[in-house]
Order: structure tokens, then C-alpha cells, then sequence
């Protein structure tokens, strides 16, 4: 038999091909034997040859949609890039804050370290310490003991620090208050008094983890949000302690509360001569960690439906914690171990001067720098040196007070 066009085969006849593993036959209208392929798509593989199905939660189809395989749970793992950066820095944070410690106990009766409040000082520098030790806890393959501790230091170390700088401003504030009024000193500004603030601050927060460990105690969990992701094949679960976003931000709300609260006292504590006391190194601290959080801010919530959100979360939340500890230990400590260590000379006691006379000058170098542009020259320095001596002269009871343990 010849066929058309010099074939020397027999032409198949049927209507349509056989479909391929992964494709189901769509029956055409009216013609029961002919059918298009259709491959089965997304999360879906091949039931029978006639429709697809698809996959449970947790699990996606394999290459060839005939199988459903359950999605590889991943973890953030140290030698990834998302972790070398936060390690690096909370490695190089911890190592200048031992060595402060260090330093601050091996000159803890000289008069710089004894004039910066040494209690509150090690408090600070504790809670540092615990901040830039958050990020291994964060980066760490998650666990139900991990999780605790997670939870437990995740606002700890910025609660102990702000709480700690909160004390420090509120008590100056009140000290140059308290000497505008009187020439008795203000009540709480002992080192005992400082740590029963602090402390009292503290427990608020470990108050608000031990109701949280209560209702939701501390597990792990596997978060499949982005088990729909596409292409299927790089869809991923996440090993991750059981943390919302909700009360992550409730852990550290508390800490960020103390921190504004603590910028608002280092405002307000600006105008403070500088040789006083240590407003101004405090402010600009506060200034620059609330920057720090601004940024942070938009940039957590906002990658929140990312692919990469474990990656970019948590190095986020890390980063911000430690840049916070690092400008703290820049601004308040550095300058005092240079001078401790590179310039002993300058680690001499200040001379004593009375509590009104160190507020008489503070409160009028203030009043005076606002009207120093509208004078001639040397008049407001003559002004200021003539009220600093007339409210400090000589009268029969008269309170010598160390400037530098009541202003530090």
C-alpha cells in the first residue's frame, strides 16, 4: 500500500499521543478517545492519568510531579555568611568588654574609675557583655534549652544597660535640679540607692520573661511559611525556637521603653557642664543607638515575607544588638581606659568642691552661654566668676561634698 507523500510506513491512528509521567490526559469535548496533556503544576504531581493532586502541607513534589517529598528543614548555620559578620563583631565586642572589666578592676580605687559610678559601671558593662553574647544564642541550631536562654537574654542585656544608663541620667538630672532649690543634696544618689534602682528596673523585665516562660513555655518549632515558595524546588522549612514577631517586640519593648526614657533624661541634662559629670558622652550614646533602632525597625518588619527572612532577621536583631553595645563602649568607657592606661597622669583626684558651688557654676555657664553673643567680650566670664564666688562664700554650716561621686 502507498501513502501520500512517498511514506513507506503506516500513520498511527489514533487522535492523541500518550501523555508523559507528570502530565494528565484532558478528555476533549465530544471526542472520548483524543485528549490533551497537561502537566501537572506547582505543588501539585500526577494522581492518575487523569488528574493531579496536591501535596500535603510540608511537602513538594519531586522533579518530575509523580511524587510528593517532604521539604528539607534548614537551620542558619555558623560558616554561612548571614552568621560571619554578627560572630565577628560580637567576638571582637567581647573580648574589648573583658578587657575593660579587666582593666576597670585592676584600677578600681583610682579616681577615674572611682568617679564613674564604679557600680553602676559593672553593671553596664555586664549587660554589654550579654548583648553581644545574644548573637551565638540567636545563630546556635535551636534546642528547648536553647530557647530558654534565648528568651531569657534576648532583652536582658539591653534592659541591664539602659537600665543601668537610665539610673546614671536620672540621677544627675536630679542632682542639678535638686542644687537650683537647695544645697542639700537629693535623696537616692548613693551607689546602693543607684543598684536598688536598677535592679528594680531589671526585675520588671525578668518579671515579663517568667509570664512568658509560663503560658508558652520555650520549644521549638518548624516554621513552613515559605513552603509555597517558587520554583518548588527551593522550598524550605525552617528549625526555629517558637519566637513571633509579636513577642520579640514585646520582649524588647520594655528595653527600648527604658532607652527613650533614658534619651529623654539625656536631653534634658544637656545643658550639664561636661567636666561635671557624664551627660553629654550619655546622649550622644542614646542619640546614636536610637538611630540605630529606627533603622532596625523597618528593615526586620519589612522583610517579613522574604525567602530569606530567617537570614536577614536574625542578622538584623544581632547586628543592631551589637553596634548598640559597641557605640555604648565607645563613648563611655573608651576614653577612660585611654586615659587609665596611656595617660596615668591625668588619673589624679579633683579638688573638693562644694555641692552648691559645682551647681551655682553649672546653672550659671548655662544662663551665660545664651547671652555670651550679645556681650562684649570677657564680661560674661566676669559675671559668671562673681556669682560662683558670692554663692560659694563661707558660711557656718557649710556641706563639702566629693563632686565626683554625686555627678558621675
Amino acid at each position: 500500500m502507498r501513502w501520500p507523500g512517498g511514506m513507506n510506513t503506516i500513520p498511527q491512528s489514533m487522535c492523541s499521543e500518550p501523555c508523559r509521567r507528570g502530565e494528565r490526559k484532558k478528555v476533549r469535548s465530544g471526542r472520548p478517545c483524543c485528549w490533551q496533556c497537561e502537566a501537572c503544576e506547582g505543588y501539585q504531581v500526577q494522581a492518575d492519568e487523569f488528574t493531579c493532586k496536591d501535596c500535603l502541607f510540608g511537602w513538594r513534589p519531586t522533579a518530575n510531579h509523580t511524587t510528593c517529598e517532604q521539604v528539607p528543614i534548614v537551620k542558619l548555620e555558623w560558616h554561612s555568611a548571614w552568621a560571619a559578620v554578627p560572630v565577628f563583631i560580637a567576638i571582637v565586642g567581647i573580648i574589648a568588654t573583658l578587657l575593660i572589666i579587666v582593666t576597670f578592676v585592676r584600677f578600681n580605687d583610682t579616681p577615674i574609675v572611682r568617679a564613674s559610678g564604679r557600680e553602676l559601671s559593672y553593671l553596664l558593662l555586664s549587660g554589654i557583655f550579654f548583648c553581644y553574647t545574644v548573637t551565638f544564642m540567636m545563630i546556635g541550631a535551636p534546642s528547648p534549652a536553647l530557647c530558654f536562654f534565648q528568651r531569657l537574654f534576648l532583652g536582658m542585656g539591653m534592659c541591664i544597660s539602659y537600665a543601668a544608663l537610665l539610673t546614671k541620667t536620672n540621677r544627675i538630672y536630679r542632682i542639678f535640679e535638686q542644687g537650683k532649690q537647695s544645697v542639700a543634696a537629693p535623696r537616692f544618689i548613693s551607689p546602693s540607692s543607684q543598684l536598688v534602682i536598677a535592679f528594680s528596673l531589671i526585675a520588671m523585665q525578668l518579671l515579663g520573661v517568667a509570664v512568658w516562660f509560663i503560658v508558652i513555655p520555650p520549644h521549638t518549632t518548624v516554621d513552613y511559611g515559605e513552603h509555597r515558595s517558587w520554583p518548588p524546588e527551593k522550598a524550605r522549612a525552617v528549625l526555629t525556637c517558637d519566637v513571633s514577631d509579636l513577642s520579640l517586640m514585646c520582649s524588647l519593648g520594655y528595653s527600648i521603653l527604658l532607652m527613650v526614657t533614658c534619651t529623654v533624661y539625656a536631653i534634658k541634662s544637656r545643658g550639664v557642664p561636661e567636666n561635671f559629670n557624664e551627660a553629654k558622652p550619655i546622649g550622644f550614646t542614646m542619640y546614636t543607638t536610637c538611630i540605630i533602632w529606627l533603622a532596625f525597625i523597618p528593615i526586620f518588619f519589612g522583610t517579613s515575607k522574604s525567602p530569606d527572612k530567617l537570614y536577614i532577621q536574625t542578622t538584623t536583631l544581632t547586628i543592631s544588638m551589637s553596634l548598640s553595645a559597641t557605640v555604648a563602649l565607645g563613648m563611655l568607657f573608651f576614653p577612660k581606659v585611654y586615659i587609665i592606661l596611656l595617660h596615668p597622669e591625668q588619673n589624679v583626684q579633683k579638688r573638693k568642691r562644694s555641692f552648691k558651688a559645682v551647681v551655682t557654676a553649672a546653672t550659671m555657664s548655662q544662663k551665660l552661654s545664651q547671652k555670651a553673643s550679645e556681650r562684649p567680650n570677657g564680661q560674661a566670664k566676669t559675671e559668671l566668676c562673681e556669682n560662683t564666688e558670692i554663692n560659694t562664700s563661707p558660711v557656718k554650716k557649710t556641706t563639702y561634698i566629693n563632686y565626683s561621686n554625686h555627678t558621675s
